[in-house]
C-alpha cells in the first residue's frame, strides 16, 4: 500500500514536471531575477506551472543552450533529469553580452525545435523593440514583470501544449510585429510618452498662466509704489515752498 502510493506521488510529480512550463531567465540584476522568479513560480493562472532556472549573464545561459549544453537542452533527451527550456527569458541590458547579442546566438544555434526568446526592458524604445523582433525575439515585454505578462510568456513558450493552437497564436503574433511598419511600432510604443508629455505640458501651461497672473500683480504693484514715492515727492516740494514762502515774508 504505502510502495504504491509512493509510486503514484512520484508518477504524478513526474507528470507535473513534464508538464510545467520551463523557463530560463537570464538578468544580471539580482532583485530583478528574483522577482521574477517569484511571480512565475507563484502565478496560478494556467493549468502548467513554471519551472524556472535563472543566470545572471547572457555567456552563462549560451553555456547552457550552446553546442555543448545543447544536448542536455533538448526535450527528446532520454535523461529525465537533465534540464530542458521552452523558453528563455532575457534582460535587454546586461554587460558583456547584452540580450540582443544572446538573442542572435541563440537563433543562430542549428536545433530543429528553436527556442523562443523573450526579451524585457526597463526602457520603453521603439528602434530597441523594432531591433529585436526583426532579430527573432516573440516578443518583448516592459520592465517590471506583471501578472498579465505571464500568460503572453507561456503563449510563447515551446511547452508540452498543441503547437496548433499557442504556437500559432505566438508565431502570428510575432509575424505581425516584424510586418508592421517601423512608424506604427513607434506610435505603439510612444503611446504612453505622448500622455505623459500631455500632461506635463498641461501643468507648465497651468505654471505659465500663475506666472502671468503673478506678473501682472508685481507690475500694478511696482506702478502703485512708483505713483506713492511720486505723490510723496510732490508733496515735499509743495511742503518746502510754501514753507519759505511763509518764511520769507
Amino acid at each position: 500500500m504505502g510502495a504504491g502510493g509512493e509510486g503514484d506521488a512520484a508518477a504524478a510529480a513526474a507528470a507535473a514536471a513534464a508538464a510545467a512550463v520551463r523557463v530560463l531567465v537570464v538578468d544580471d540584476s539580482p532583485v530583478d531575477r528574483k522577482v521574477v522568479e517569484l511571480l512565475l513560480r507563484n502565478h496560478k493562472g494556467g493549468a502548467a506551472p513554471f519551472h524556472v532556472t535563472v543566470v545572471d549573464s547572457g555567456k552563462k545561459a549560451m553555456e547552457l543552450l550552446g553546442p555543448k549544453g545543447q544536448g542536455r537542452l533538448d526535450s527528446s533527451s532520454a535523461d529525465a533529469n537533465e534540464l530542458t527550456v521552452d523558453i528563455v527569458l532575457t534582460d535587454y541590458c546586461m554587460p558583456e553580452m547584452t540580450g540582443y547579442d544572446l538573442l542572435k546566438a541563440i537563433k543562430a544555434l542549428s536545433s530543429p525545435n528553436p527556442i523562443p526568446v523573450v526579451v524585457m526592458s526597463s526602457e520603453n524604445e521603439p528602434q530597441r523593440i523594432s531591433r529585436c523582433l526583426t532579430a527573432g525575439a516573440e516578443d518583448f515585454i516592459l520592465k517590471p514583470l506583471k501578472s498579465k505578462d505571464v500568460q503572453r510568456l507561456r503563449n510563447c513558450s515551446n511547452s508540452a501544449k498543441p503547437k496548433d493552437t499557442d504556437d500559432a497564436q505566438c508565431k502570428s503574433l510575432s509575424s505581425r510585429r516584424k510586418m508592421m511598419p517601423s512608424d506604427q511600432i513607434a506610435k505603439k510604443a510612444t503611446s504612453e510618452q505622448r500622455s505623459q508629455i500631455t500632461k506635463v505640458a498641461m501643468v507648465l501651461n497651468a505654471s505659465s498662466i500663475e506666472l502671468s497672473h503673478y506678473f501682472q500683480f508685481l507690475f500694478k504693484f511696482i506702478l502703485l509704489a512708483y505713483a506713492v514715492l511720486c505723490l510723496g515727492e510732490l508733496l515735499n516740494r509743495w511742503s518746502n515752498s510754501s514753507f519759505l514762502s511763509l518764511w520769507s515774508s
